[in-house]
């Protein structure tokens, strides 16, 4: 696959690898102490603290990839909806009607716009060792405009879908899809092995709304950056999605599917590996359990697994979804060392 090398140990077993999402996040203390200097808006735009926070659970607890620290949101800054974080985020404008997004306009070139993720990408694809896998990302088409709209990603999204309806999604797209393919190419440009397209809201769509208005979408942002691209990985997440939505994926541009802890993890294997990778699933939650409870259920998973004869080479293993803030961080670090240990094939 081109992105993770040298797993085999002398016995001639493969390692399974491993990242999670938010693995650079609230729980570990490497992140804490940065932050007491700063904010959340500078860690992410200042590539030397993007890169230092990044670095620091590759450094501590050895994932095989490192993500770049970031936020998903910035496309709606540059289209000019006003971004804070407070420390969540907050968008001075939110799109009601189809002429709030015809009244958007780009702040600047996703080349000038985007320079501190390409600057980061290429301390960070420097600083790492060559066999660690570097990761850009994105959100999803689906995912941004339901931010752009609601503000957030869960909940009803009432809005949200009417607007699926009266043509605010697609003229969003129409603007945002330019853009978002200039993040990722600045990403790429910058050292970025893969990139992940995270839609964390697409489960809330219906079968019918995803398949008719999520897909063609999506297929045509792979697509254009595969076309710039080829030798770029493509990793799409989906939140909340079943397993016909997957199915109906299609998507010979997308390498990786991650999927959310609500799967069958060796169903999705069995049924969907001769097409894609597959990343997931253990429950986030269960990182907060007693070290022996959690350890139990890793190993759970990966019996279940074995049990179902899946493809192993098809399997990245991680979170159902990312990285919770009251985790201890010990049980992520005790986490990668049993992996590392035990999941091998």
């Amino acid at each position: 696959m081109g992105l993770f090398n040298d797993r085999k140990n002398e016995a001639g077993k493969t390692t399974v690898p491993v990242w999670f999402m938010r693995q650079a996040g609230r729980y570990h203390a490497h992140y804490q102490n940065i932050k007491k200097d700063s904010d959340f808006m500078t860690m992410c735009k200042d590539p030397k603290l993007a890169y230092e926070v990044t670095m620091g659970p590759i450094n501590e607890f050895d994932f095989d990839a490192a993500i770049l620290f970031s936020d998903l949101l910035f496309p709606l800054e540059q289209l000019g909806l006003g971004l804070t974080y407070a420390p969540g985020p907050i968008l001075e404008k939110r799109l009601e009607t189809v002429n709030d997004v015809k009244n958007l306009k780009i702040k600047a070139s996703s080349k000038d716009y985007y320079s501190f993720q390409k600057d980061a990408c290429s301390l960070l694809r420097a600083g790492l060792p060559q066999n660690k896998t570097l990761l850009g990302f994105v959100g999803a088409p689906f995912t941004l405009y339901s931010y752009a709209v609601e503000g957030a990603h869960s909940g009803a999204l009432y809005s949200s879908k009417l607007g699926l309806y009266d043509g605010r999604f697609s003229a969003f797209c129409e603007m945002l899809i330019p853009e978002l393919l200039g993040e990722m190419r600045e990403q790429a440009l910058g050292g970025a092995d893969a990139m992940c397209l995270f839609d964390t809201a697409a489960g809330e769509l219906c079968f019918s709304d995803y398949k008719e208005f999520i897909l063609p979408v999506l297929r045509t942002v792979t697509k254009e950056f595969k076309k710039e691209f080829p030798n770029k990985k493509v990793i799409y997440y989906s939140k909340f999605t079943h397993m016909n939505y997957l199915k109906e994926i299609q998507d010979e541009n997308i390498d990786v599917l991650g999927v959310d802890w609500r799967h069958n993890l060796p169903e999705v294997l069995n049924e969907l590996s001769g097409d894609y990778y597959i990343q997931g699933n253990l429950e986030p939650a269960y990182l907060g359990l007693p070290w022996e409870t959690l350890e139990a259920k890793w190993m759970e998973l990966f019996k279940s697994l074995q049990d179902a004869n899946v493809n192993f080479d098809k399997w990245i293993c991680g979170l159902g979804h990312g990285c919770l803030q009251w985790i201890p961080q010990e049980n992520v670090r005790k986490s990668v060392e049993l992996i590392h240990r035990n999941f091998k094939y």
